[in-house]
C-alpha cells in the first residue's frame, strides 16, 4: 500500500487477502428465494472467519466499537490515517508523497493497490461499505451495487470542491462505468467527475507525447540531412524506434480517451442530475480546446449545441463558457461554420434567458463571434443586441453597452467611415453623433440616463469628457435642435453618474460597498465637474435660455457640485455669473420643470457651511422679495374696495406666474418671512366670499398656504413653542381646514382635488407632529377633524376615486384611443386614494371610516387592490381587534344592503352574494399563515357574526330560521383560519345561540347553518349537499342569495380536528372569555389557565369533558 511514517501498519497487511465488511447485520437486501438467502448466510459466516485478518475489517471494527478516539495515536497526538480516504481528508501529509507511495505499492501488489483506490472512490461518494477482493474479482455481480448502498451517507463523503483540489488522484483503471451507471446519485456524480477528470489528465499526457513526437521527428530530420559520411545509422534507427514507440503510446492514450468518452460521457451528459450534466459539458469544452485533433469536430460539437436547450441554467452556462473559449481561438474558427449556422438563433435568443448570468455570458459569446467573424451577425442581429442597453439587469445592459461601443463607437469603425485621418475632436464628435443617432432611431426608451449607465463602463472616458461635450454645444458643430437637447440630457446623466454612481432607478442590484479607491475617483470627478461647469454653465444657460426643456436640464447640473469647503477654488465671479443666469431663467420661464429644478438647485447651493451659502442665499432672497412686492402690487390692482376680484387676462397671467414661482420655492424652502402666504390666503378668502378668482390661481394659492402651514408644523417638532404660538398655529390650521372643506364642493375639479390633497397632507403632518412631540415641553394642542369634515373627505373619495361601473365603461369607450390620458387619470385617482388611506393609517380618521373603501376591494381590485391591501395590513398592525371589527362591519353592511335591495326588488346590482362571499375570502387571506397572531381577532369575527345572525332569535316549534341566517355562509370563509381548539369553542357557542334542534336540523332553510357548522367542525354529520349549497332563506323569506363556492366545504373524518397541517402548539395556554355585556370592545384574556379551571361556571361547556385550556370560551 502507501509506505510512509504515518502509515506504518499498512505493509504488514499487504499480502493478506483483502476482505472487508460490506454491511451491517440488519441488511435490507433480500432475495425472494429461500435457498439464496441460506447460501448468502453461509457465505457471510465464511467471510466473518476471514474478517479478523483483514486490514479493512480491523478499521471497521475499531470505528464501530472503539470510535475515533481509540485509534492509534502519533507522537504529536494526531490520529493515524489507515486508509487512502482518511489520508486525503486529513490533508496533513504531502499529497505528492502519498501518490508516489501508492505507485510503489501498485508496482508491488497491483490488486491490493487498486482495491484501495477503488475503496477511496466509494468512500468519496459517501458510502460506508468497503469493497472486498471478492467483489473486485466479481465485477459483473449485480449484488455488488446493492451491497455498496446499504450504508450510504453522502454527508461523510469528500466534499465536491475539496475533491476537485486533488485531480491528480483520479488515475484509476477499475471500470468506472459500473458506478457511473448506478441509480445512486452520489456514485454517479463522483465517478463521472473522476472519469472526465481522468480523460482530461490523459489529454495532458497525450499532449506531452505529441511534443515528444515532434521533437524526435525534428531530430530525425536533422540526422537524415547530414552527409552520408557523417551520419550514424544506429542513431537513425534509434530515433525511428522512439518515434514509433511514442506514436503507439499516443494512440493508446487516444483509445483510452475514446473508451471513457463512449462508456461514460455519452451516458451521463444527459443525466437527470443537472450537476452531472454541467460537469460533462464543462470538461467537453476543455477537451475540444486542448485536444482539437480528436475532439474538435461536428460529431462532438453537436452535444454542446443540444445542451444549449437544457432546462437548468447551470448547464447552459457551462456550454456558453465552453463556446467562448472555442470562438476565442482564431485557429478554430473555420471549423465552426456548420455549428454557427445551426445554432446561431439559439445563441441570439439566449441573450433573453431568464437566468441573468446565462444571458450575460451569451451576449459576451456573441461579442467574441462578432469580433472574430464580421459577417456572422447581420445588421438586424446587431440591432437586436443593441436594444439590451435598456435592460433592467445592469450587468446585461453594461455588456450590451460594451458591444454597442465596440461595433459603433470604436475608433476603428469611425476611421473606416472617415475619408481621411480624423482629429481627436472629430473623433469625439463622430462618437457623440453616433450615440445620438442610435438613441433616436431605437425608439425603445425615453430616458437617456439608462443608455449612459449602460455605456459608463466601456465609454466612461467619452462621457466624462465634459470639455468636449460642452464645446460641441457652444460651437454648434452642425447639431440639430433635437440633437442638442439629447446631448444636454446625456451631459446631465453623465454628471449624475459621476457624482452618485450606479445604479439608476430600476437597476438596483443590492447595496454596493464602494472601495476607498472608488470613493477617491468619485470625489475627483465631482471636483473636476464643479470646476468645469462653474465656468461653462452660465454660457450654456445664456445660449439655450429660450428653450425651457434644455434650461430645466442645465439647472439640475449644479445639484451635483462639490460645494463643501474643499472646493473653494472656484472664483467668485463665476459663482455670481451662474447665480445670475439662474435668476434670469427663473424670471423668464414659469414651467413646472424649470421652477422645480431651480428651487432644488438653490436649496442645494444654499446649504449651511458651504462656500456657496452666502451667494446662493442672497440671490434667492432677492428673487423672493421681488415676487412678494410684485404680488402685492398686482393684488392691489386686481381687488376692488369691496373685495371682489377684477383683473384682465394679462394681470391674471402675471399673478399666476408669480404664485407658481412662490409655491414651487415654498415647497423646497421656508419663505414665511416675506408674507407670500398672506397674499395667497387673501385670494382664497375672496374666492370663498365672492368668487371670481380663476381656478388656476386658486389651486396655486392653496398650494402656497398649505406649504406655509407645513413649514410651521415642521418647525414645532424642532423648537418648543409658547402656548400663545401653539394656540395661534392650531387656529390657523383649523381655519385652513374649514376653508378647504368648503372648496371640496367647488365647481372646478382641479380646485376640489387640490383642497383634498392639502387637507390630507396637513392632517397627516399634524399626526406626525403629535408622535414626535417632546413631552417635556408640555401637552400639545390637538386638532381633531370634526365629523362634518370626515364625512366630506369620505364622500369626496367615493365620488372622485371610485367611479361607477357604467361611467367607467363609457369613459373607456370614449377614450379608447387615448391610452396616455387614461393612465394619467388612473395615476391621479390612485394618489387621491393613497392620501385618504394615509389618514386612516396615521390615526387621523377612525378606522371604521375605511369600511366604504374596503367594500370596493374586489370591484376595483385591478386599479386599487394594492393600496387597499396595504391599508388592511397597516390597520391590523395598529389594532388587530379594531381592524377585525371594521371587516365585520363591512361585510354586515353589504349583506344588509343586498337583503334590502332584494326585498324591495330594486336590483341595483351593487354587490351580489357571491361577490360578498369572495370579498370575505380575500379578507381571510390577509390574515396570513400565523394563526396564533390573529387568534383573538378571528374569534371576535366569528362571535360577532353568530350574534348578528341569532340576535333576538327564539327557538320555536315551527323551526323558522332567523332572517340573517345566510350570513353564516359568508362567515364560513374565516373558519379555515381558526385554530383547532378555537373551532370547537366557536361551535359550542353556535350551539348555545342556535339551539340543539336548529344545529341538528337538516331542512333546506337551515342549510347555511349546516354549511357553517361543517366548516367549523369538519364532521360527517353535515348534510351531504352542504358543499353544493346555494345560500337562501326559506321560501317565506323574501331574501335569497346566489350560490357559494362548493370547494369551501371539505369533509373530514374526525370531529374537532382541523384539516391540513398539525396545529402549532402554544407556549402558553390563554383562555379567551367572551362576556355577554352589550357594547363590548375587546376580548378579555385571563392571566393563567389555572385560574380559569378554578372558575368553571364562567366557561361555556356543552359537555362534562375537561376544559381545554387552549380553547376560546364564551360566557353564559
Amino acid at each position: 500500500m502507501i509506505a510512509g511514517p504515518a502509515l506504518a501498519s499498512w505493509p504488514s497487511t499487504q499480502n493478506q487477502p483483502p476482505v472487508a465488511d460490506l454491511g451491517s447485520s440488519a441488511s435490507t437486501h433480500h432475495n425472494s428465494a429461500g435457498v439464496t438467502n441460506e447460501n448468502r448466510q453461509q457465505g457471510t459466516r465464511g467471510k466473518r472467519r476471514l474478517r479478523e485478518r483483514s486490514e479493512n475489517a480491523k478499521r471497521r471494527h475499531s470505528e464501530r466499537n472503539l470510535g475515533s478516539a481509540e485509534r492509534p495515536q502519533l507522537e504529536n497526538g494526531d490520529v493515524e490515517a489507515v486508509t487512502l480516504f482518511e489520508v486525503v481528508t486529513m490533508g496533513k501529509s504531502a499529497m505528492q508523497a502519498v501518490v508516489d507511495d501508492w505507485i510503489a505499492a501498485y508496482q508491488t501488489d497491483r490488486e491490493t493497490a487498486l482495491l484501495d483506490l477503488i475503496s477511496f472512490f466509494i468512500q468519496c461518494s459517501g458510502c460506508k461499505g468497503v469493497v472486498t477482493a471478492e467483489m473486485f474479482q466479481c465485477k459483473q455481480d449485480s449484488d455488488v451495487m446493492s451491497k455498496m448502498v446499504e450504508e450510504l451517507d453522502e454527508g461523510s463523503g469528500l466534499q465536491y470542491k475539496k475533491f476537485l483540489a486533488f485531480p491528480w488522484i483520479l488515475t484509476v483503471t477499475w471500470p468506472l462505468d459500473m458506478l457511473s451507471d448506478s441509480r445512486v446519485r452520489a456514485f454517479r456524480h463522483t465517478c463521472t467527475l473522476a472519469a472526465v477528470k481522468l480523460l482530461t489528465a490523459l489529454i495532458g499526457v497525450a499532449l506531452n507525447l505529441s511534443v515528444s513526437v515532434d521533437n524526435s521527428q525534428r531530430l530525425y530530420e536533422v540526422e537524415r540531412a547530414k552527409a552520408s559520411n557523417r551520419r550514424v545509422g544506429s542513431r537513425l534507427e534509434k530515433l525511428q524506434r522512439k518515434i514509433d514507440e511514442l506514436q503507439d503510446k499516443k494512440l493508446e492514450m487516444e483509445n483510452m480517451m475514446d473508451v471513457i468518452f463512449k462508456g461514460i460521457f455519452l451516458k451521463r451528459y444527459r443525466d437527470v442530475i443537472p450537476e452531472i450534466r454541467a460537469i460533462c459539458m464543462e470538461e467537453l469544452g476543455v477537451w475540444m480546446r486542448l485536444y482539437a485533433h480528436m475532439f474538435f469536430n461536428d460529431s462532438y460539437l453537436k452535444y454542446v449545441g443540444w445542451m444549449l436547450y437544457d432546462k437548468q441554467p447551470d448547464v447552459r452556462l457551462k456550454c456558453v463558457r465552453g463556446l467562448q473559449g472555442l470562438y476565442g481561438d482564431p485557429l478554430l474558427i473555420p471549423k465552426l461554420d456548420l455549428f454557427t449556422s445551426r445554432f446561431k438563433e439559439r445563441m441570439l435568443s439566449m441573450t433573453l434567458d431568464k437566468d441573468h448570468e446565462v444571458a450575460v455570458q451569451a451576449l459576451r459569446l456573441l461579442m467574441i463571434i462578432s469580433q472574430s467573424c464580421d459577417d456572422i451577425l447581420s445588421a438586424e442581429d446587431c440591432n437586436r443586441l443593441y436594444q439590451l442597453v435598456f435592460a433592467a439587469h445592469r450587468p446585461l445592459a453594461s455588456t450590451a453597452g460594451e458591444f454597442l461601443y465596440t461595433k459603433l463607437l470604436s475608433a476603428r469603425t469611425l476611421l473606416d467611415l472617415a475619408d481621411g485621418p480624423p482629429s481627436e475632436r472629430d473623433l469625439v464628435s463622430a462618437r457623440v453623433v453616433a450615440i445620438l443617432q442610435f438613441f433616436r432611431e431605437s425608439e425603445f426608451h425615453q430616458h437617456v440616463v439608462y443608455l449612459v449607465d449602460s455605456l459608463w463602463d466601456s465609454a466612461g472616458s467619452l462621457l466624462k469628457d465634459w470639455a468636449s461635450l460642452t464645446s460641441l454645444l457652444l460651437q454648434g458643430a452642425g447639431l440639430s435642435c433635437a440633437q442638442e437637447g439629447l446631448l444636454i440630457e446625456i451631459l446631465l446623466a453623465s454628471v449624475r453618474q459621476a457624482a452618485e454612481g450606479p445604479p439608476v432607478a430600476g437597476r438596483g442590484t443590492g447595496k454596493k460597498v464602494t472601495s476607498a479607491r472608488e470613493r477617491k475617483a468619485q470625489a475627483d470627478d465631482c471636483l473636476r465637474l464643479t470646476q468645469h461647469f462653474t465656468v461653462t454653465l452660465p454660457q450654456l444657460l445664456s445660449k439655450f435660455s429660450d428653450d425651457p426643456e434644455k434650461v430645466a436640464c442645465l439647472l439640475r447640473i449644479p445639484q451635483y457640485f462639490q460645494i463643501d469647503a474643499s472646493s473653494a477654488g472656484c472664483a467668485e465671479k463665476y459663482q455670481e455669473a451662474l447665480l445670475a443666469e439662474m435668476g434670469v431663467a427663473v424670471e423668464r420661464h414659469s414651467d413646472a420643470a424649470v421652477l422645480e429644478a431651480a428651487a432644488c438647485t438653490f436649496q442645494a447651493l444654499g446649504s449651511e457651511d458651504t462656500v456657496w451659502h452666502d451667494a446662493a442665499s442672497a440671490a434667492r432672497d432677492q428673487l423672493v422679495r421681488r415676487w412678494a412686492a410684485r404680488l402685492g402690487a398686482l393684488l392691489g390692482d386686481a381687488l376692488t374696495p369691496d373685495g371682489v376680484f377684477s383683473a384682465d387676462a394679462d394681470t391674471v397671467e402675471e399673478i399666476l406666474s408669480v404664485l407658481k414661482r412662490a409655491a414651487t420655492f415654498y415647497n423646497a424652502q421656508d419663505l414665511s418671512q416675506w408674507g407670500l402666504q398672506d397674499a395667497a390666503s387673501r385670494l382664497l378668502g375672496v374666492e370663498r366670499d365672492h368668487g371670481g378668482v380663476p381656478h388656476q390661481v386658486a389651486v396655486v394659492a392653496l398650494r402656497c398656504v398649505c406649504c406655509s402651514i407645513l413649514w410651521r408644523l415642521s418647525a414645532c417638532t424642532e423648537t418648543s413653542l409658547s402656548r400663545e404660538a401653539a394656540v395661534a398655529q392650531r387656529s390657523q390650521l383649523r381655519a385652513f381646514c374649514d376653508r378647504c372643506c368648503r372648496f371640496l364642493s367647488h365647481e372646478q375639479l382641479t380646485v376640489r382635488e387640490q383642497a383634498f390633497l392639502s387637507l390630507c397632507d396637513l392632517l397627516t403632518a399634524h399626526s406626525y407632529q403629535l408622535q414626535a412631540w417632546d413631552h417635556t415641553a408640555g401637552a400639545p394642542l390637538l386638532y381633531t377633524p370634526d365629523p362634518k369634515l370626515q364625512r366630506a373627505l369620505l364622500a369626496f373619495t367615493l365620488e372622485h376615486v371610485f367611479t361607477g361601473a357604467e361611467q367607467d365603461a363609457q369613459s373607456r369607450a370614449s377614450e379608447s384611443d387615448l391610452e396616455t390620458g387614461r393612465l394619467e387619470d388612473l395615476h391621479r385617482r390612485r394618489n387621491l386614494l393613497a392620501a385618504y388611506c394615509k389618514l386612516i393609517v396615521h390615526g387621523v380618521l377612525e378606522m371604521n371610516m375605511a369600511v366604504e373603501v374596503f367594500k370596493l376591494y374586489m370591484q376595483y381590485y385591478s386599479d386599487f387592490g394594492d393600496i387597499i391591501k396595504e391599508t388592511l395590513s397597516r390597520t391590523r398592525q395598529m389594532d388587530k381587534m379594531e381592524s377585525a371589527r371594521t371587516l365585520v362591519l363591512c361585510l354586515q353592511q353589504l349583506f344588509l344592503r343586498l337583503k334590502q335591495e332584494q326585498q324591495s326588488s330594486s336590483g341595483s346590482g351593487f354587490q351580489s352574494f357571491s361577490s360578498i362571499k369572495e370579498l370575505a375570502r380575500r379578507f381571510s387571506l390577509t390574515f396570513g399563515w400565523d394563526q396564533i397572531k390573529s387568534r383573538e381577532s378571528l374569534a371576535m369575527i366569528h362571535r360577532d357574526g353568530i350574534e348578528f345572525v341569532f340576535q333576538g332569535f327564539v327557538q320555536q316549534a315551527e323551526r323558522l330560521p332567523p332572517p340573517n341566517i345566510s350570513y353564516l355562509t359568508i362567515l364560513s370563509e374565516f373558519s379555515s383560519k381558526l385554530l383547532k381548539p378555537d373551532k370547537k369553542t366557536v361551535y359550542n357557542y353556535l350551539q348555545k345561540c342556535a339551539g340543539e334542534l336548529a344545529v341538528s336540523s337538516k331542512e333546506d332553510c337551515w342549510l347555511p347553518l349546516a354549511y357553517y357548522r361543517a366548516s367549523l367542525m369538519a364532521t360527517a354529520e353535515g348534510p351531504e349537499d352542504a358543499g353544493s349549497h346555494v345560500s337562501s332563506d326559506t321560501s317565506r323569506q323574501a331574501f335569497s342569495a346566489q350560490g357559494s363556492r362548493s370547494s369551501s366545504l371539505k369533509p373530514a373524518p374526525v370531529v374537532g380536528e382541523v384539516q391540513g397541517n398539525k396545529t402549532p402548539e402554544l407556549k402558553s395556554s390563554p383562555v379567551f372569555i367572551w362576556p355577554e355585556t352589550k357594547g363590548r370592545k375587546a376580548l378579555k384574556v385571563t392571566a393563567s389557565a389555572a385560574k380559569t379551571r378554578q372558575e368553571p361556571k364562567r366557561l361555556l361547556c356543552a359537555t362534562d369533558d375537561e376544559v381545554n385550556v387552549d380553547a376560546v370560551e364564551v360566557d353564559p
